[in-house]
């Protein structure tokens, strides 16, 4: 069944950007993963829980998400993004 990670990014610095950009889409095709949205959420009812950019990525499996984030390759990127970001990432499972 299919997973989808789902990020809320704060940008505050973007020196981080080029580098992460460059390295972070061959780190997602590797694990079978497929961004299907990056852009910044309209919200239609209540509060907006998602400022800033909203990231959705469609994995085969949570496993797959799962060895995704926690991939050795994945840490130095983080650690980039944090320097320049807030994020909040979770996971759900598909139907």
């Amino acid at each position: 069944m299919a997973a989808y990670a789902i990020g809320s990014l704060t940008v505050h610095t973007t020196q981080w950007q080029q580098e992460y950009g460059a390295k972070m889409p061959a780190l997602i095709h590797k694990h079978g993963g497929k961004v299907l949205a990056k852009a910044a959420a309209q919200g239609l009812e209540g509060q907006s829980l998602l400022p800033g950019t909203v990231v959705m990525i469609e994995f085969p499996t949570a496993q797959h998400a799962l060895a995704w984030n926690d991939d050795p390759e994945h840490a130095p990127l983080k650690r980039l993004r944090q320097g320049g970001a807030s994020f909040d990432l979770m996971l759900v499972d598909g139907l």
